[in-house]
Parts: structure tokens; C-alpha cells; sequence
């Protein structure tokens, strides 16, 4: 998931040097959301693996 997080970053980055704002801010946001939700599922797994 943390691939795909980046995957779009590095995206966005090369759309935004090409002139290309609207897509490069779309895909800012995805990469953004994806890369919480990655953190969200981390922490997640941190508090149950402490569990058992």
C-alpha cells in the first residue's frame, strides 16, 4: 500500500513539472489519502500484535 502511496506522489510530482496542476492535485490527494490510510492500518496491526 505504501508503494502505491508513492507510486501517486511521484506521479503527481512529474504532472505537476509539466504544467499539468489539476491532475497533479488529484493525484496529490489520492496519494495523501492512501498513505493515511496505510498509517491508520499500521497502527492497527501495531495495537493487536501487542495483544496477543
Amino acid at each position: 500500500m505504501l508503494k502505491y502511496a508513492l507510486g501517486f506522489f511521484i506521479v503527481a510530482v512529474i504532472a505537476g513539472i509539466l504544467g499539468f496542476g489539476v491532475i497533479a492535485g488529484t493525484l496529490a490527494l489520492i496519494a495523501r489519502g492512501i498513505f493515511i490510510l496505510f498509517i491508520i492500518l499500521f497502527i492497527a496491526a501495531l495495537i493487536n500484535s501487542r495483544r496477543v
